[in-house]
């Protein structure tokens, strides 16, 4: 018999009932129900219920998973919130999908949920204009933003110059992110990630961007295929001077939060403490990080003491 949409049976659900065994993360995994999805995420075990919240919300296609190196890093400073956004990861899928609004408003969703009124949000590629919305329609919400590898924009069209710019990217990518991504983007499917394209090339991003009000650090990596050149960014970041800090970071492509995690984990923190962005030497690797732009509104950095 098929099930009436009011029984539980016909709700759009994750893989509640197939939890691994094995945690994946040191976060602690859980779920919640938003407008009638399940949505999967994981959280930080143990912080004091009084720390800052700090959410990751994840990029084009995949879930929170490739998120949780850098996450893992900042869980015992801030309260960590990692979901797999609905439609995407292990959370059900909406009945219909959801847009760059739409994926906010979820997030919104979420953040009611867990009785979480304000936010710093930390987002990779597409969760950046889905930031950016969030900050438009709940700017109240919203205590600081951080951007890495921002996609969405002209850059990224039309949809065959965004394959083949994450193709490029792929190959600069560590080898280990394949067994992350390659599961996530073959349950997304091909039909959704054309329709999240369009409605990526339909966003304002740049609009959204320029017109934020909270202070915002943007990191952006050298060897990123997926983004214009730092000249050009930095051009375009010049055309406000409200909030905005711009990093750029030498050696890294796009999924930055999974490749250098120790060195966006120290920017990071620098940032939320308004400090000067400087490199961490204890991060392995050869990433070195400096500003290219901070916005005459932007919080004055202090020495660090």
């Amino acid at each position: 018999m098929t099930p009436k949409p009011t029984d539980p049976a016909a709700r759009p659900v994750g893989e509640r009932r197939r939890l691994p065994r094995k945690p994946a993360s040191a976060l602690a995994e859980r779920w919640t129900t938003v407008d009638g999805i399940d949505v999967f995420y994981r959280e930080s075990a143990h912080v004091d219920t009084g720390a800052p919240v700090m959410m990751h919300l994840h990029g084009f296609g995949l879930s929170g998973r490739y998120l949780l190196p850098t996450a893992e890093l900042l869980q015992d400073e801030f309260r960590t919130l990692v979901p797999d956004l609905p439609g995407f990861g292990r959370s059900g899928k909406p009945p219909h999908p959801l847009d760059v609004p739409g994926l906010a408003h979820a997030a919104a969703a979420f953040l009611d949920a867990q009785q979480i009124e304000k936010v710093t949000l930390i987002g990779n590629s597409m969760g950046c204009p889905v930031i950016c919305e969030f900050a438009y329609h709940y700017p109240e919400r919203l205590e600081r933003a951080i951007l890495v590898s921002p996609a969405g924009g002209v850059h990224n069209q039309p949809l065959r110059r965004a394959i083949a710019q994450l193709a490029r990217d792929g190959g600069r990518e560590p080898a280990r992110m394949i067994s992350v991504a390659a599961p996530d983007y073959l349950r997304f499917g091909v039909p959704s990630t054309v329709r999240m394209f369009k409605a990526l090339t339909r966003y304002p991003s740049l609009d959204r961007l320029l017109a934020l009000q909270v202070p915002t650090l943007v990191v952006i990596g050298d060897r990123d295929p997926l983004m214009p050149d730092a000249d050009r960014i930095r051009e375009i970041a010049g055309r406000t001077e409200n909030r905005v800090l711009l990093v750029v970071m030498e050696g890294a492509a796009h999924a930055i939060n999974f490749s250098n995690p120790g060195e966006l984990a120290n920017v990071a923190r620098l940032f939320m403490a308004d400090q000067r962005i400087v490199d961490d030497p204890e991060s392995p690797g050869h990433a070195r990080v400096f500003e290219i732009h901070r916005g005459s509104l932007h919080p004055l950095p202090g020495d660090g003491s």
